[in-house]
């Protein structure tokens, strides 16, 4: 599928990844598979006994399928379509089961996921959604029923790119649970989802990258059990620096800036991946007002803020409970 770098490709370098403080046994009683989608490499880590390979085909089918109704890169895709109609356009029920979580998760977040925000990423340099400026309007103006998307403003656009990749992840583990794999871990882009445990009879175990530019590493580990999906947004990969200031892919959706403060990437654990997605994006967006809004929410989220270089964390709805 084509290669398209998106503003969350960076992010899945940032996010969990593979917990490398495993044994030289632990590692060799799994098998891995890999590929890449959405400009991201996935990876599916199953016991030995588990042939994988034999899901290659199928999964690669799936996120292609994702990928030309979503991605906002293709002038060919379903979303790119919708965000250059005047006001209503057919679109398929993956896309608009997506699409109504987004602007479920708005509503919920009091903004701060924006699905409009596409032309504000680009207009940073980070994404290629062309449109207006930000109004009264914004997400509010957006509609999608079970087989077609709507605006009432013909300038709106709509971006799932901080949703969708949760979404994939969570088709992907649907289509394995139901060929009969009882135990894995997916990584897609960094966003991971786990089923069953470990050979070894332990939960899973990941990483959340140290966010800060010079540090290479782990900042911390924790146990994933069955059923849960972590997903980590963040500043450390995609952004630049001008004028003594860095800028990065996350737009604040209330100030159309990009997100400037001492939070530097936000974890969030949740059953559902694509909601781990999205309520990272929207958590990475409000900043400093990011552990109110997760605690409001019961949101299981860990925050890392660089002060001076240091690094401290808060969590908030029990994430601390899984930490290594």
């Amino acid at each position: 599928m084509p290669f398209h770098p998106t503003r969350r490709q960076m992010i899945a370098l940032i996010g969990a990844t593979l917990w490398a403080g495993t044994t030289r046994a632990e590692t060799t009683a799994t098998q891995t598979i890999q590929g890449q989608a959405f400009a991201s490499p996935w990876r599916i880590t199953t016991p030995n006994a588990t042939d994988a390979e034999t899901h290659r085909v199928a999964i690669d089918a799936l996120l292609a399928e994702i990928d030309q109704q979503m991605s906002p890169w293709r002038d060919d895709s379903e979303i790119t379509r919708f965000n250059t109609v005047a006001q209503e356009t057919a679109a398929s029920p993956q896309l608009t089961t997506v699409a109504q979580a987004a602007l479920t998760l708005a509503q919920i977040s009091n903004g701060w996921f924006d699905p409009t925000v596409g032309p504000q990423v680009a207009q940073w340099g980070f994404g290629p959604i062309k449109g207006a400026s930000m109004g009264v309007d914004r997400w509010q103006g957006l509609h999608a029923t079970g087989d077609s998307l709507h605006k009432n403003n013909p300038t709106l656009t709509m971006d799932l790119c901080g949703i969708a990749k949760g979404y994939a992840l969570d088709r992907m583990a649907e289509h394995l649970q139901n060929a009969g794999l009882q135990s894995f871990l997916i990584d897609l882009g960094g966003e991971l989802k786990s089923a069953g445990q470990h050979p070894s009879g332990r939960d899973w175990h990941v990483a959340i990258e140290d966010p800060r530019q010079t540090r290479i590493g782990p900042a911390t580990a924790l146990r994933l059990p069955s059923g849960l999906s972590v997903a980590t947004s963040g500043l450390r990969a995609q952004s630049y620096a001008l004028g003594g200031v860095d800028y990065g892919h996350i737009i604040n959706p209330h100030s159309a800036q990009p997100a400037t403060g001492t939070l530097a990437s936000v974890s969030v654990l949740h059953s559902s991946a694509m909601l781990a997605d999205g309520w990272a994006t929207a958590l990475a967006a409000a900043e400093e007002a990011a552990p109110q809004l997760a605690a409001e929410n019961g949101i299981a989220a860990l925050f890392l803020f660089t002060t001076n270089g240091s690094l401290h964390q808060k969590s908030t709805g029990g994430f601390d409970r899984h930490l290594l």
